[in-house]
């Protein structure tokens, strides 16, 4: 292309797309750096330089049901995305979760002539399938980040391409199990359980009296050596102080950051399903994954979702590997007899941590994921010149 994009714009709807969406404005920042980047951005695409139009953390709601009474406060942000969008003239979108929101701005986008890449596949193979047809018409590059879906999308005839998880390269620990349980006053004898309830407060304050229930049981069942330690590692979007209260008086902790270490080193995670057991399925840490809604929100998702698995860790496998409690079955006697099992048990540990490295194996690329949809974006801005 023989003159830069004068603008871009950038959508994320939820933290973990956001995460991959600001590491690709800051390799599109290297090749362009007077490029205007704007949209919807929460902390981390600020941090970037993605100048907000909208917040990110204002699109952030999780359930069929509880989303009907943030609908006016949504396409309020809606309208003042499009008449950016059309006030600004971008030369290219970059969209990422939130389908229901985004599949709109798509429409608008294209109508305003502006082609729309999308970094991470909407899961619409799992349920409302029908909305691959919406896809065809208003994305024109579909990057895919987990190894079935290019297929599906093709089948479909939607311009797809696997580029890999984001976070195969990038997941590491920082410290050593003793740098780690040093610097957070852990007893180095004791088995560690990372509880991970979700990267949004709501979901994270509807599991946690389950997973406190869980430690009470541990606890009492489990004695001197063998009673485990707790740490809650606070995501960006809930911090520590969400958990201050609801943990006040319990075994947990909540920990600043550091949720890569933990799950590095811990003997169980407990997780919620999501990116988050991606993340510790490259880790390696055992888990028992969860979830729970609203029960009416449940009982339309039963209807909508066409999945033999709800983890994207079995989804990946193609069979079940670690534990899924959902709904109803996401209890603390549940939680903590899947956990004392793994930690009872050191042979079904190992078989777990040799499925998680097979899961591993078919998240990687040729190639960083990153960089490949930066050349995307690149190719598709030429295409368009």
């Amino acid at each position: 292309m023989s003159l830069p994009p004068r603008a871009i714009l950038v959508s994320a709807g939820e933290a973990s797309g956001e995460y991959y969406a600001a590491e690709l404005v800051a390799q599109l920042k290297q090749r362009w750096p007077e490029c205007d980047f704007f949209g919807c951005a929460g902390p981390r695409l600020r941090k970037a330089g993605v100048r907000a139009i909208v917040r990110t953390e204002d699109l952030a709601v999780v359930g069929l049901v509880e989303v009907v009474h943030h609908l006016p406060r949504i396409y309020q942000r809606f309208r003042t995305l499009i008449a950016a969008a059309r006030a600004e003239k971008p030369a290219l979108a970059i969209l990422t979760d939130s389908p229901d929101f985004h599949f709109r701005v798509a429409a608008k986008l294209k109508k305003q002539g502006v082609p729309v890449l999308w970094l991470v596949a909407p899961q619409v193979w799992a349920w409302r399938k029908g909305r691959v047809k919406t896809m065809r018409r208003v994305i024109d590059s579909l990057l895919c980040i987990f190894p079935f879906e290019e297929a599906f999308f093709r089948q479909h005839n939607v311009a797809a391409k696997f580029i890999g998880h984001p976070l195969a390269s990038r997941v590491r620990p920082s410290m050593t199990r003793e740098q780690f349980f040093r610097k957070h006053n852990l007893p180095g004898e004791r088995p560690l359980i990372v509880m991970l309830p979700g990267s949004l407060p709501s979901e994270s304050l509807r599991h946690i009296p389950e997973l406190r229930r869980a430690a009470e049981i541990l606890l009492r069942d489990r004695m001197g050596d063998r009673a485990p330690s707790f740490v809650v590692p606070a995501s960006p979007t809930c911090g520590v102080k969400l958990f201050e209260g609801v943990l006040q008086g319990t075994a947990i902790r909540a920990i600043e950051g550091d949720a890569w270490d933990a799950m590095a080193h811990c003997d169980v995670a407990l997780a919620a399903s999501g990116t988050v057991t991606v993340e510790a399925a490259l880790l390696g840490a055992p888990m028992v994954t969860f979830y729970r809604v609203t029960p009416l929100s449940w009982a339309i998702g039963k209807v909508l979702v066409d999945v033999p698995f709800y983890s994207m860790v079995n989804l990946i496998a193609e069979r079940r590997i670690v534990p899924e409690l959902m709904q109803d079955e996401m209890t603390g006697e549940r939680l903590a007899a899947e956990a004392a099992r793994l930690l009872d048990n050191a042979g079904d540990r190992a078989k777990m941590k040799e499925d998680l490295r097979a899961v591993a194996e078919k998240l990687a690329s040729e190639g960083d994921p990153i960089a490949l949809a930066a050349k995307e974006v690149v190719r598709l801005l030429e295409v368009r010149n």
